[in-house]
């Protein structure tokens, strides 16, 4: 199994418990690994045989701009799922960040992963 990885992505979503929380995008931190098989990629040097990383990038943007989320677990599941269906991963791994959210505290998270049932 090959591993395609995004890191330390920024982007803004609307994400918290309290409704007031959502109220305004907030910028978290997202690290991906997205199980594939290169095989074929790595033959042929073309972007038809692999998972388009952009478009990656590009349809988690937009589809957190499009949602609120209480938990970063939700948010979590969302994204593994989107992978999994969209963009043909046989497994996928996400972390979200929240950064600077408490005081005294970098950032704090989930890490979830899915495989393609």
């Amino acid at each position: 199994m090959d591993t395609i990885f995004i890191s330390e992505l920024k982007v803004q979503t609307k994400l918290g418990v309290p409704e007031w929380e959502r109220m305004t995008a907030q910028t978290i931190i997202l690290d991906i690994e997205i199980g594939y098989d290169l095989t074929k990629a790595c033959k042929s040097d073309a972007i038809a045989d692999t998972i388009d990383y952009g478009a990656v990038v590009g349809r988690i943007r937009e589809t957190l701009s499009e949602h609120s989320f209480q938990l970063v677990e939700a948010l979590a599941e969302h994204i593994c799922q989107l992978i999994l269906q969209e963009f043909g991963a046989l497994n996928v791994k996400v972390k979200v960040a929240k950064p600077a959210i408490l005081a005294g505290l970098k950032s704090l998270g989930v890490v979830v992963e899915r495989a393609k049932t």
